[in-house]
């Protein structure tokens, strides 16, 4: 869910590069671009001023104006599949622009550079003050669809506040790139030559963006992240092919993620629920681990122990907690890295908080959400939070 960005601080789950609920590129964990003096609540752009067409050359077609061959092969393919129409789909692959500021963006890090890893410093980029007002703003304004997704869906609503202030600060922060140049500069053009597994997913991520356009649901000229990411909760169209509700329950409806925030809050709360959130237990278990956890770490996606194992490792509940529901659930121990200074902050992570991993593959990304989440929801009061689910 989430931007692809070029970022300061790195998660800490070392995997290929993937597509979630955003766009993600692990191990680097996201850390938005935000201007040092925005300080109004209005939208926040990244990117060029009109990063959309300009003098920037066709991404798709021949001097000629024809497609190029494996463009109009693309669109031939599409067509078939999803039953649309050939020469809307080629018209919707000839209006695209390339842009050399994606092709730019897109690009690695600077190879032998190393980045150290700062659990810390990442955190405070995301649980500020200021996103958390803004936070707190977002839930008043929007109690009854957070509600609505909570009781539907079993994610707290205070969770899905947080994942939409992580990914744009509560929509201030979407990106303005012309979603179908980005995806076919990106298609067609992928600047590192020998990944063509990344250019073969951004052509599948074309095709999706390009059926949803022609069927309605969005808009061909939707504004994005350089990566085609979109809206509040910064869906792939992938994500939103599988994920995204229409909130008025219109079957096959137009989505709206970037200026109806119920669509946002629903897609999310969907999301999380088909990646298994697991109603009323929380993200991280009430439990005091050992002085020195790291045997316990086993990393990865997934929680892979038992609380009996866990015990039988040291740990035990927390003076004052219960041994709730996810004492039944398998559980992770995470490692919230300090590289510089060889530490570490250890938590024990339930099924909700790797659920959170499949929005964005990052231990550093989810826990921030988390985080958030609990910093937004004690702005707002308990009289507006509720009981959490």
């Amino acid at each position: 869910m989430f931007m692809l960005r070029r970022l300061l601080q790195t998660g800490t789950v070392v995997i290929p590069f993937v597509l979630a609920g955003c766009a993600s590129s692990p191990p680097r964990a996201p850390v938005p671009n935000i201007p040092p003096t925005a300080s109004s609540s209005g939208p926040i752009h990244i990117g060029p001023t009109e990063p959309g067409p300009s003098d920037e050359p066709s991404s798709t077609t021949l001097p000629g104006g024809q497609l190029r061959p494996e463009v109009d092969a693309f669109a031939r393919d599409l067509a078939s599949r999803e039953n649309l129409p050939l020469e809307r789909v080629r018209a919707s692959l000839s209006d695209a622009r390339y842009s050399a500021t994606v092709a730019r963006l897109i690009l690695p890090s600077v190879p032998g550079h190393k980045i150290w890893r700062s659990w810390l410093t990442y955190r405070s980029r995301f649980v500020e003050p200021k996103r958390i007002r803004w936070g707190a703003e977002f839930w008043r304004e929007n109690a009854a669809a957070l509600n609505q997704a909570q009781q539907r869906y079993g994610v707290p609503a205070k969770i899905i506040a947080g994942i939409i202030g992580v990914e744009t600060i509560y929509g201030r922060n979407m990106g303005s790139f012309r979603v179908m140049d980005a995806l076919s500069t990106l298609a067609f053009d992928y600047p590192v030559p020998d990944k063509p597994d990344r250019a073969a997913m951004f052509r599948g991520q074309l095709g999706d963006f390009i059926t949803l356009a022609l069927q309605g649901r969005l808009d061909i000229d939707t504004r994005g992240s350089y990566a085609g990411a979109i809206g509040m909760p910064q869906f792939m169209p992938q994500s939103i092919m599988q994920y995204a509700v229409d909130s008025a329950g219109n079957p096959g409806g137009h989505i709206d993620l970037a200026n109806d925030p119920a669509d946002a809050i629903m897609s999310v709360g969907n999301y999380l629920a088909q990646h298994g959130w697991v109603r009323g237990v929380p993200v991280f278990a009430p439990v005091t681990l050992p002085a020195d956890p790291s045997a316990l770490v086993a990393g990865g996606l997934a929680p892979t122990l038992t609380w009996s194992q866990l015990q039988a490792g040291g740990a035990h509940v927390e003076p004052g907690a219960g041994a709730g529901a996810w004492t039944q659930q398998p559980l992770g121990i995470v490692n919230l890295d300090e590289e510089a200074r060889a530490t570490a902050q250890y938590r024990t992570g339930t099924p909700n908080f790797f659920a959170i991993t499949q929005y964005n593959h990052s231990y550093f990304y989810a826990a921030a959400v988390s985080d958030l989440a609990d910093a937004v929801a004690a702005a707002v009061g308990p009289r507006l939070a509720g009981a959490e689910l």
